[in-house]
Order: C-alpha cells, then sequence, then structure tokens
C-alpha cells in the first residue's frame, strides 16, 4: 500500500500534458499539412519563376525583332549609299571625258528600251527642245552606242548599231583597214567591204572613221570576232561584237558637233583572245575596252549638271 502511494505521484508527473508538445494524435496531420505546405511552396516558386522566364523570352525576342529591323534598315540604306556611290562615279567620268574634250556634246538618260525584235532601239530623255537632231551620234565612254533617229521634242529613240538599218564607217585599228559596219542581231554586226587582201584578225579593234564629222574619228565601236575568207568573194566577211552593252548603259552623250577630234591616240586596245562563239554570249567575254580618265575631285554631278558646265 505504501508502494502504491509513492508510485501514484510520479505516474501523475509522467502523464501531465507538456504544453509546448503537441498530442501524439495531432502529429500525423502536422506532419500531413508540412509536407502539402512545402508542395504548395515547390509549385508557387516553380509557377513564378516559368512566368518570370516566359517575361524575360518575350522581351527577349521584342528586341531582337527591333535589332533585326533595324538591321534590315540599315542594309538597306547601306544598299542605297552603294547605288549612290556608282552612280557619283559614273556621272564623275563622264564630267572627266566631257572636260577633256573639244566635242559639243549633250549628255542624256536612257528611259526606255524598244521591245519590238525587229529593230534595236533606246530612247533618251533628251529632244529638239535641247537642240538634237536625226543623224546625231550618241556615245558612252567607252565605245559607240548609234545615233539618233527620231527626235521629239523632249525625248528621242536612238537606233543601236546592232540594227539592221544601222550603218557606221570603219576604220581596223591594228591594220587602217576600211569597211562599213552594220547591225546584225541583237548582240552582234558586221563589217562589209573590207577587201579580201587586207589583214584583220580575230580580236582587232573596230573604231570609227570620222567621215562626215558625225562621229570623232577613233572611237571604238566593236572587236572583230570571226574573219572568213570565201573563194569567190572579192571581200572578208567580218563578224563583230560590239564594246558597249546597250542594255548595261544608264547615261550616254549625244555629239551635237563633233569638231574633227581624232581619239585614235587616247583608246589602246588591250590584248584579249575573242572565241568564235563569243558574240552568241557577249556577256561571258567582255570586250576590251581601254580606261580612260583619272578622277576628279568632282563629288556629286548629274546629266544636267554635265551639259550645264560643258555650256559654261
Amino acid at each position: 500500500m505504501i508502494t502504491l502511494i509513492l508510485i501514484l505521484p510520479l505516474v501523475s508527473i509522467n502523464i501531465q500534458p507538456n504544453p509546448q508538445e503537441s498530442p501524439w494524435l495531432a502529429k500525423p496531420f502536422s506532419l500531413l499539412g508540412s509536407g502539402i505546405m512545402e508542395l504548395y511552396f515547390a509549385f508557387s516558386h516553380g509557377v513564378k519563376n516559368t512566368t518570370a522566364l516566359y517575361v524575360d523570352l518575350i522581351g527577349v525576342k521584342q528586341e531582337s525583332e527591333g535589332i533585326r529591323n533595324q538591321n534590315l534598315e540599315l542594309q538597306s540604306r547601306l544598299e542605297k549609299m552603294g547605288e549612290l556611290q556608282n552612280e557619283n562615279n559614273r556621272l564623275r567620268e563622264l564630267l572627266n571625258f566631257k572636260a577633256q574634250t573639244k566635242m559639243s556634246l549633250t549628255a542624256a538618260q536612257i528611259i526606255g528600251r524598244d521591245l519590238v525584235l525587229d529593230h534595236n532601239t533606246v530612247t533618251i530623255n533628251k529632244g529638239t527642245h535641247d537642240g538634237l537632231k536625226a543623224g546625231q551620234a550618241v556615245i558612252t565612254m567607252g565605245g559607240v552606242l548609234g545615233y539618233v533617229f527620231k527626235p521629239d521634242a523632249f525625248t528621242s529613240h536612238v537606233m543601236l548599231i546592232t540594227d539592221r538599218y544601222a550603218v557606221v564607217d570603219g576604220i581596223v585599228q591594228r591594220t587602217r583597214a576600211h569597211g562599213i559596219v552594220e547591225g546584225n542581231s541583237q548582240y552582234s554586226c558586221s563589217l562589209k567591204y573590207v577587201e579580201r587582201t587586207e589583214d584583220v584578225k580575230e580580236g582587232d579593234m573596230v573604231v570609227t572613221g570620222g567621215l562626215d564629222n558625225i562621229f570623232p574619228k577613233g572611237f571604238p565601236i566593236a572587236v572583230v570576232t570571226s574573219v572568213e575568207r570565201k573563194n569567190f568573194s572579192v571581200s572578208l566577211k567580218v563578224e563583230l561584237r560590239p564594246v558597249v552593252d546597250p542594255y548595261k548603259v544608264e547615261e550616254v552623250f549625244v555629239v551635237t558637233s563633233a569638231a574633227n577630234e581624232d581619239l585614235s591616240a587616247r583608246f589602246v586596245q588591250t590584248p584579249a583572245v575573242i572565241k568564235p562563239d563569243s558574240a552568241a554570249t557577249p556577256t561571258n567575254s567582255p570586250s576590251p575596252t581601254p580606261k580612260l580618265l583619272p578622277n576628279s575631285g568632282i563629288d556629286q554631278a548629274s546629266p544636267d549638271d554635265i551639259e550645264q558646265g560643258a555650256q559654261e
């Protein structure tokens, strides 16, 4: 009995609840709640990070699109600047050419090309209002293009030397053999009435003869692509390829007065190997045209400026 009395206080002390501890029945629910809270925190944190990443990606995409548009704009500006630079270089060379000749020249631009296969013509932006007349020569810095055959008030039609009705007095630069250049097709012409005994070879340069003071003497016309000597013919059959590609020309000069100028000394032929089939594909084998004049210090010019400078 005495032992029981001594044990009961000790038992009562052990079974007395501790306010700092949870009841044993609540521990499973506490553990479950903690797990759910951890899962919720991990899920919300992941959603937050994913949302932030998505927003960042949207910003990067917009920035990339802006950089791409800016790059395209700068590329377009660069191409325009390159085109303007090329145009300035061409016009500067035109100014130099005009300044170093005594011919009376009118600068013009090609504004149209004839689509009729029967004729090879182009249209320029100068006409009778600018003093142009039928029969006046049309040239570039590199060679003969054709001549005016139908001038209007503000435009003129130019017949190219490749037209079947076009004729130009020509001389073989190397041997001074005379002939008449006549048009054949879109990319070729012929040198007619050359005596059989004349020395003409492939690669020879044919230049203007200067008759009638229409073209300046010694100006490049075409390059010999083939020479044929027939047994029963008194003349040679000479095929030519023009030195000027009319489909790549943008600015030209109309010779209102050739002033009997002889340009033979200014044009030296560059040796070249000409294949017989090159007349069919002129762009694959460019004609040997000489370099003319060095550039001047002029920065910008236009065909109208060229014409105005010559008048001054």
